[in-house]
């Protein structure tokens, strides 16, 4: 089980950063950038190895994730090929359901990264589960897509802030709106 599943999500979406288009931040990178934020959340055991398939894995997922939160802001998404990729990485991870103590509880049976991105995927099923990740999106902004948790009663955010996302699209949208 995963401390905070919506966090988790949310953190690993945001290691890409992007602002006005541009890659500004990115943790994934290299095999040792994605190691090292693995072994941060304690989903992966220091020294163990990663390679450069393992990044186009984890990023693959995040896309993937990031796309599916961008549908739930209404932004139009394929999410067939999103879901696959999640498919993907639960089969890789081998994820299964495992009881303890009267207690279900989905595992990550692979090791290393495999095992690693799976959790990630348990971290979306759990969130799933508890219906925080329907409140997880990603900015409307296409030269942002920041993800972030929508905490609005009625759940109409759709900027990562409206200092900075929100003011430059309703600044666009007052200058088609007014212009001759």
């Amino acid at each position: 089980m995963v401390k905070n599943p919506s966090q988790l999500i949310r953190d690993f979406v945001n290691t890409r950063h992007i602002d006005f288009g541009e890659v500004v931040e990115e943790r994934f990178a290299t095999p040792a950038g994605l190691g090292a934020w693995l072994e941060e959340r304690g989903l992966l055991r220091p020294g163990e190895r990663v390679g450069a398939a393992d990044v186009d894995r984890a990023d693959e997922l995040r896309e993937a994730i990031r796309t599916l939160l961008l549908g739930h802001n209404e932004v139009e998404v394929e999410t067939a090929p999103a879901s696959a990729v999640l498919d993907k990485t639960a089969e890789r991870g081998r994820i299964a359901l495992r009881f303890d103590d009267c207690r279900a509880e989905l595992v990550a049976g692979a090791p290393g990264v495999a095992g690693a991105l799976g959790r990630v995927v348990i971290a979306v099923q759990e969130s799933m589960a508890d219906g925080s990740f329907f409140r997880l999106k990603a900015c409307r902004a296409a030269d942002c897509q920041w993800a972030f948790e929508d905490e609005t009663k009625n759940g109409s955010r759709a900027w990562c802030s409206m200092r900075s996302c929100g003011n430059r699209e309703k600044a666009r949208a007052y200058r088609r709106r007014h212009a001759h």
